[in-house]
């Protein structure tokens, strides 16, 4: 026979197949939480980020707008209405809020 085999024995082949799959049913499901996270997150900085058009509308109009629809055509675009979760953005007295009634 051959003297010098170099290789792995299906043992050790087994062994590391074993670890490998244990590290993917931890990690697996925690990537999976994370994206409400992500998107709450995301809707938060959105929030913040139509709140600083609002001002600026006020600067330049001295009045607060009515809807988030003023907003649309030259502060906001179409998509920065909607959260990436589904979450509407509506206007109330001057303060950009999540309308908790339109969450998918």
């Amino acid at each position: 026979m051959f003297k010098n085999q170099k290789g792995f024995t299906l043992i050790e082949m087994l062994i590391v197949l074993m670890i490998i799959s244990v590290l993917i049913i931890l990690i697996v499901p925690n990537l999976g939480d994370k994206s409400k996270e992500v998107n709450e997150t995301g809707c938060n900085a959105l929030e913040e980020l139509v709140q600083a058009q609002v001002d600026a509308y006020y600067i330049e109009n001295d009045a607060f707008p009515t809807s988030i629809n003023e907003l649309e055509s030259d502060y906001i675009t179409e998509e920065q209405k909607t959260c990436p979760d589904g979450t509407t953005l509506i206007l109330v007295d001057g303060k950009v809020n999540k309308d908790e009634s339109s969450t998918n």
